[in-house]
């Protein structure tokens, strides 16, 4: 599964790449789905070139060093249920990513929402009956793996509000008096320690869970989540402040992110832990959009004039860190729910 992924991350790359206009980069991208800032001083289309490359040389890599499992799973391919929930999702999130731009009370995004509502509620009633469901419903309503895909929802928002944040205010100029006029290069370099923080805290996470519980570990990474909000809104007046306080959230993200696949592979049976865990992710990925959405919202309405354009106000900013840090929090409180036996 791992190198069947690969091949449309690789195929996906290539066609954004390839792209003229955009729908066949919106293809290209949905294809990435499925499995660097260097556009500053190059081609765009070199950053799909190089995430291609590297596609085929993680799919070597699993080849050569990964061991082959025997599949263990029985049963047949819930079309049906793919299909459902593939049109549900992207209704739900094409309605809330866009719903700033279109308007939240036009026709299109209460079409969407709507849509989204009927198709999902009907994904539901198939997924309850059909012999083989792609997503059990049972097993995901299970104290434990309710609220991890919940803390997932919280999390997903929390990590990506912070990087949109940030990556803003390092860029917008000094004119404004809380840009920090940075270029694109300099700005993703300030923050590739982030990166290198989430990899080097992973060994630790899976300490603190091997002591003392998953549940531990996704509570800890929730509130240093917090903690980076926090960083960032005392010292968003100097790069080096806002590659701390990502650093700090990254930590977080890296921590709880951990945690995640132990605890709802602790809550199900072998056979549904792919299912499972994939259903997670996709937990994480709405919770990303959601917070997509929310931030343009925030921006958007809080804005200044400099120079004749209009740009999101530090105010703006401020209260985008605000709601990011209360998301976190409540991702902590969250996990506090969690069964005990999960600690």
């Amino acid at each position: 599964m791992m190198l069947a992924c690969s091949a449309p991350l690789v195929a996906g790359s290539v066609v954004c790449a390839l792209a003229g206009s955009l729908i066949p980069m919106i293809a290209g991208r949905g294809l990435q789905g499925l499995a660097a800032a260097v556009a500053e001083y190059a081609d765009w289309r070199m950053l799909f070139w190089g995430s291609a490359a590297l596609s085929m040389v993680v799919a070597l890599l699993i080849w050569l060093l990964v061991p082959a499992t025997p599949a263990h799973g029985r049963g047949r391919l819930d079309a049906g249920g793919a299909l459902g929930l593939g049109v549900g999702l992207v209704c739900l999130l094409l309605g809330v990513s866009k719903g700033a731009e279109w308007g939240w009370t036009s026709g299109t995004t209460l079409g969407l929402l709507g849509a989204a509502v009927v198709v999902l509620l009907l994904w539901g009633l198939w997924e309850l009956r059909v012999r083989d469901p792609l997503v059990d419903l049972r097993t995901t309503a299970r104290p434990q793996v309710l609220l991890t895909n919940v803390a997932s929802v919280l999390v997903g928002f929390a990590m990506y509000a912070q990087s949109l944040v940030v990556m803003q205010i390092l860029q917008l100029p000094e004119a404004t008096g809380y840009g920090l006029g940075q270029s694109m290069l300099t700005a993703g370099l300030w923050l590739a320690p982030s990166g290198l923080m989430m990899m080097a805290v992973s060994g630790l996470g899976a300490r603190l869970s091997a002591a003392r519980g998953p549940r531990t570990s996704l509570f800890a990474g929730a509130l240093v989540i917090a903690v980076g909000y926090g960083s960032a809104f005392a010292l968003m007046g100097a790069p080096w402040g806002l590659m701390v306080a990502g650093s700090v959230g990254s930590i977080g993200v890296g921590l709880a992110y951990g945690a995640m696949p132990a605890l709802i592979m602790g809550a199900v049976p072998q056979r549904e832990t792919a299912s499972a865990n994939s259903f997670n992710t996709l937990m994480r990925s709405i919770g990303t959009s959601v917070s997509a959405a929310v931030v343009g919202v925030i921006l958007s309405q809080m804005t200044v004039t400099v120079g004749g354009h209009v740009l999101p106000s530090e105010s703006g900013f401020r209260t985008a860190l605000l709601v990011g840090c209360g998301v976190a929090l409540v991702a902590a409180l969250v996990t506090l729910a969690l069964p005990r036996r999960a600690a």
